[in-house]
């Protein structure tokens, strides 16, 4: 091999040729420096330089010598036309797509097997994932080369987009000088190809043994040439017809002007014509080969699916345990509750026994000890204890929620010891329902309180009270306490998202409410979430247990508040506005139309007419 020759051009006439040969003279490259050396070709765009790299590579093929080319525009593979060639990349066009994953089946088929191999990666639409891949197969290259110490030459086009002139060079840049600095001494050579040598680090050109100069215009470029070649190569340069070159290697003392050849396989990077395009008959490569990558790409999808399967599996295991979490929380709080309520129970009924002027809970007629209408005293019923306090508790949280704690029982019942009357006693007969009524709630849909606290029930039990709050069911036509719609109801279907009818019809489902009903809206409104008591007082009520919970059920039936928790209410007109819409207006919108509900409902003081 070391006596071996590639002839690849002929001395051609013009300014600036040293060598002493007649126009003609054919010109031959040493393998061995080609194989293992450090080469530059550049000129600008269609000059030449491409053709001049396939008619080396064309040279050593017909020798059975194997090359790697990293071809960035797809204009290599016309080489499959004469030369069994490996063509791998990203397109369908390739004899497979490989990832960064193959680099090392890569540089093993081209070390160890002598397999050609066209590397394109112009085809990757992530120019990371095809720097991955250069990367990785110099990076394999350079390792088995270490022991194999084979002549092997690596092509790299349009070099200065991976080893630029300044900074940014990456890991990719880093690893091609590495093997133009080191790879000489392993049998590993590369040559680099460029339209732009400004561009290119100086570092790498300065340090190859062999560089062919095309034409080149830019001032930039032309200022490189005289810089390395001499004054005189840089103004002759310009003028260099296709294909004509100035030839410097290390091997000869004289730079040469020559005429390189043309290639003989298909010129797939020539500029398009008006002839129709015809794509040659390529010849296929073993079916062995493509086998030996398939391999490796078919474990890759199948460890891509398991990997998938597996993060699906650690999704719903992080599902689960956040659900087990909220349940073990809202346990905690329905425990904690319980006990809240079991200490007010207990507290409510020890009180008479201690010789304390408390209330005692009145019992219905069909209680025990409470004559009938017939005036018999019914059989008592008993009650079984875990219904009164565990299942019942357990099944509806939101009952709990709506009782108030021990402090608050024992002050409440020592307000209304001191002067009792017909709406306290009523007060603890709804009271005393909700409490005998615990186990068969209906959950979030109605509290206990709220149960028991119904205008009608309110009505029967006590006269009804002028001044800061009247009877519930003395309210203006509008929501009744056992009616399930809500206040969409108050907007014609047929003038759905017209914003005006939208407003009308909300403002007449808040004015049909009874004034204090109103204020404990406009309360809510204000505070965005508050309990029943609070929002009473607020209105300008007494705050009593019934009325403040006959009150809160019409607003929540209405669709105005909705329960969240420890007893605890909150203002939901917004979300009533954005139902009706049904995701046809934007939130800005949603957010001017409540305002004007608001503004025109009384609800916000500040806008009110």
């Amino acid at each position: 091999m070391s006596d071996e020759t590639i002839t690849v051009a002929d001395v051609s006439d013009g300014v600036g040729g040293e060598s002493g040969l007649s126009a003609g003279t054919p010109i031959s490259l040493p393998v061995v420096e080609i194989l293992t050396g450090r080469g530059f070709i550049t000129g600008k765009s269609g000059s030449g330089k491409s053709n001049t790299a396939s008619v080396v590579i064309e040279k050593l093929l017909s020798n059975s010598f194997p090359v790697l080319i990293v071809d960035s525009d797809g204009e290599y593979y016309g080489l499959k036309e004469e030369f069994e060639i490996l063509h791998v990349g990203a397109d369908e066009e390739c004899d497979i797509q490989v990832s960064a994953e193959h680099a090392g089946k890569i540089a093993s088929l081209a070390l160890e097997q002598n397999v050609p191999i066209i590397l394109d990666v112009s085809g990757y639409l992530d120019e990371d994932e095809a720097s991955e891949l250069i990367r990785e197969t110099a990076r394999q290259l350079f390792a088995k080369e270490k022991k194999l110490k084979k002549p092997f030459l690596m092509l790299v086009e349009e070099c200065h987009e991976y080893i630029p002139e300044g900074a940014g060079m990456d890991k990719t840049g880093k690893t091609l000088i590495k093997i133009g600095k080191r790879g000489r001494k392993h049998g590993l050579g590369i040559v680099g190809i460029s339209q732009r040598p400004a561009d290119v680090k100086k570092d790498f050109i300065t340090q190859c043994d062999w560089l062919c100069w095309h034409r080149l215009t830019w001032d930039n470029d032309t200022k490189v040439v005289s810089r390395i070649l001499g004054n005189e190569y840089g103004e002759a340069i310009e003028d260099m017809d296709d294909g004509e070159a100035f030839l410097m290697t290390d091997w000869a003392e004289s730079i040469r002007r020559v005429q390189f050849r043309r290639k003989t396989t298909f010129d797939a990077g020539a500029t398009p014509g008006l002839d129709d395009f015809e794509r040659p008959d390529l010849k296929s490569v073993s079916g062995d080969l493509v086998s030996e990558l398939k391999t490796i790409t078919d474990e890759r999808e199948r460890t891509e699916s398991e990997l998938a399967d597996l993060r699906q599996e650690l999704d719903k295991k992080k599902q689960r345990i956040t659900q087990l979490e909220r349940e073990l929380e809202e346990a905690q709080d329905m425990s904690n509750m319980a006990d809240k309520f079991a200490q007010a129970l207990l507290q409510k009924a020890e009180a008479p026994y201690r010789g304390g002027t408390g209330r005692t809970l009145q019992r219905g007629a069909g209680d025990a000890g409470v004559p009938s209408a017939n005036g018999s005293a019914p059989e008592p019923q008993r009650r079984d204890e875990d219904d009164e306090f565990g299942q019942s508790v357990a099944e509806d949280q939101s009952e709990l929620h709506d009782y108030e704690d021990p402090e608050a029982v024992a002050a409440d019942r020592a307000d209304t010891d001191a002067a009792p009357d017909p709406v306290a006693t009523a007060t603890n007969g709804a009271a005393a329902s909700a409490v005998d009524d615990a186990g068969a709630g209906d959950g979030d849909a109605e509290t206990a309180a709220e149960a028991d606290a119904t205008p009608e029930r309110v009505a029967d039990a006590v006269p009804p009270t002028e001044g800061v709050d009247i009877s519930p069911a003395r309210s203006r036509s509008g929501f009744a306490a056992d009616t399930d719609g809500d206040a969409t109801a108050f907007v014609d279907g047929d003038e759905l998202r017209h914003r005006e009818a939208v407003v009308a019809g909300f403002v007449r489902a808040v004015q049909s409410l009874e004034d204090v009903t109103q204020g404990m809206l406009a309360a809510y409104r204000a505070t965005g979430r508050s309990t029943p008591f609070e929002a009473h007082r607020a209105a300008n009520g007494s705050g009593d247990r019934t009325y403040a919970y006959a009150r809160n059920k019409v607003l929540r039936r209405a669709g105005f508040v909705e329960h969240r928790s420890e007893g605890e209410y909150a203002y939901t007109l917004p979300d009533l506005v954005r139902r009706v819409y049904g995701g046809h207006a934007d939130e800005q919108e949603l957010v001017e139309v409540v305002a004007e509900i608001e503004a025109a409902a009384g609800l916000d003081p500040d806008l009110s007419p």
